[in-house]
């Protein structure tokens, strides 16, 4: 069985796998060090980008639940997606039981967030 060359990773980075996208392109997922706090969906993307990095998507939440769960408060943090019916929501994860949700108002609610990088394949 062939495998990944797992990229050189920084102090306190976590290698959490590869993943492909929707066009058939994999990427690594790299979750960065440090857990902020409490804020509104776009402070937390700024936050995220100004440690080099972006808040993960859905898809790679739900990977980090199933596989580096420990490595969270069990609280509830923003994704980087925007619903699609109502821009003015954001996806965000429960790591506490696992739970995927829309109904984040990206002004009003307060979420927690990790930030990740990718890398291309």
């Amino acid at each position: 069985m062939q495998q990944l060359q797992i990229p050189p990773l920084e102090e306190g980075e976590i290698y959490i796998g590869a993943i492909g996208d929707k066009n058939g392109d994999f990427y690594h997922v790299i979750l960065l060090p440090g857990d902020n706090g409490y804020a509104p969906w776009q402070e937390q993307m700024d936050w995220a980008k100004s440690i080099g990095g972006d808040l993960p998507n859905r898809i790679e939440q739900a990977m980090l639940w199933a596989n580096h769960k420990d490595q969270f408060e069990q609280d509830w943090y923003w994704s980087n997606e925007t619903y699609h019916r109502n821009d003015a929501y954001a996806w965000y994860q429960g790591f506490g039981i696992g739970g995927q949700s829309y109904y984040g108002h990206k002004d009003d609610d307060r979420c927690r967030a990790r930030a990740v990088r990718r890398l291309p394949i």
